[in-house]
């Protein structure tokens, strides 16, 4: 798609998807395969035939019959929409709510954090603010844990996750993934006086501070490392600091937002990854309108210039870039 022309779905291509999601559920198999996603509850059409409407005598008369005809005609139209919106690609369903349903953890800075007023802000916070603009709906969030993000998704209870979340081969055996919106560097952290690791290959039989789901937690355990679970980067500092963890993997962006507010930190980084790791967009498998849809809003705020100014606004510098 190309740049305007998903300034315009909240007008134009919203009734478009749902007219043509109700004609679809005008025809043979509209009834018989749709089925609720469980989460709406139950939004069956009261317009299906009964078995007494079904067993009419055919001797109506030709007026009768052809209102009942137009009425039927638009309670299958109801119908067809209904289903569609339940059964159908999930973008009909956020464009017929008027709101997308993020979810986000709001202890992470500063992708998805609490300001001095108490307001969700952060880096994440702000570019999924920014899609929903793009697909002319509301941006709603729902904070929780990390590794209760995903559950959440596979329920139905969220659209997606924005939350730094990178693609993994596990991953992707349940979800799509948007183009990647940010590049940023991997980092290692120790103790200032820990001479014993200078680099990832060190941290074979040591203790790691780590998230268990996360990928970082995953790296650390390939190269040996014992985990012990955090859910804050301040949680990995404190283990740090206290002895009872060794090192601590995360992205450079973190370490670097952690290390402004505590400048003194008896911590330093010793190592960064070669390669750089990405975060993307992902929905679950079958939605492809909406992954088109997420992936044309973040291609026009890549070349509106609005990523990188929430970029450098949040990190210092600009990581949407390659």
């Amino acid at each position: 798609m190309r740049k305007n022309g998903l300034w315009k779905i909240g007008a134009t291509i919203a009734p478009a998807i749902l007219a043509s999601l109700a004609l679809a559920g005008c025809g043979g198999q509209g009834g018989a395969d749709a089925s609720g996603s469980g989460e709406s509850g139950s939004v069956e059409s009261g317009a299906e035939s009964s078995p007494d409407a079904q067993t009419e005598e055919s001797g109506s008369e030709a007026g009768s019959d052809a209102a009942d005809n137009g009425a039927g005609e638009d309670s299958q139209a109801r119908e067809g929409s209904d289903e569609a919106a339940e059964g159908g690609d999930q973008l009909a369903k956020i464009l017929e709510a008027g709101k997308i349903i993020i979810g986000t953890e709001g202890t992470y800075s500063p992708n998805s954090y609490h300001d001095e007023n108490g307001d969700l802000v952060g880096f994440d916070v702000e570019v999924a603010r920014k899609i929903a603009e793009k697909l002319g709906v509301e941006a709603e969030f729902m904070e929780a844990e990390w590794d209760s993000l995903f559950a959440a998704m596979d329920s139905g209870r969220i659209d997606t996750v924005i939350n730094e979340v990178e693609y993994s081969d596990e991953r992707a055996l349940k979800y799509d993934f948007s183009q990647p919106y940010t590049y940023i560097h991997g980092a290692l952290m120790v103790k200032a006086d820990n001479e014993d690791i200078t680099g990832f290959e060190d941290l074979d039989g040591k203790k790691a501070a780590q998230n268990l789901t996360s990928s970082w937690g995953t790296m650390a355990e390939e190269y040996g490392a014992e985990l012990v679970g955090v859910d804050a980067v301040s949680q990995c500092v404190d283990l740090l600091l206290s002895g009872r963890a060794d090192a601590t993997l995360n992205v450079e962006t973190a370490f670097a937002d952690y290390l402004k507010s505590h400048p003194d930190a008896d911590v330093k980084i010793v190592a960064w990854t070669d390669s750089a790791s990405s975060s993307c967009v992902p929905v679950k498998k079958g939605n492809e309108e909406l992954l088109k849809a997420i992936d044309a809003a973040l291609e026009e705020l890549r070349e509106s210039g609005e990523l990188t100014e929430l970029s450098e606004k949040y990190f210092g510098m600009d990581v949407t870039k390659e």
